[in-house]
């Protein structure tokens, strides 16, 4: 949530016990689902996802249920180590379970 605070997203946070409802609400492939779930403007926002691929997608508005970073890379918003940054794509889904890569960083 700071990394989304520090880059113009304004953020409510909510813990919840079932994170498995969460993420069959947002119909997440269990395959993307990580540690975190959010809802924006429509789209699911899943894992540690990078404020501008947020934003993009949300300036793009693209026929996608959302977007995902499964697990939980070193590098990505939330999973700084040091200089250390391990590859990872950001993946678009839709609810009928098909992928795309949406971002690689």
């Amino acid at each position: 949530m700071e990394h989304l605070r520090k880059h113009g997203f304004e953020v409510t946070g909510r813990d919840t016990s079932d994170m498995r409802g969460a993420k069959a609400t947002g119909g997440v492939p269990v395959r993307l689902q990580s540690c975190h779930t959010a809802f924006v403007n429509g789209y699911v926002v899943e894992g540690h996802v990078p404020a501008a691929d947020i934003q993009r997608m949300l300036d793009e508005k693209p026929k996608i249920a959302g977007i995902a970073v499964p697990g939980m890379p070193i590098g990505s918003p939330g999973m700084e180590m040091g200089n250390r940054v391990d590859r990872y794509d950001v993946i678009a889904f839709n609810r009928d379970g098909s992928t795309r890569i949406f971002a690689k960083h």
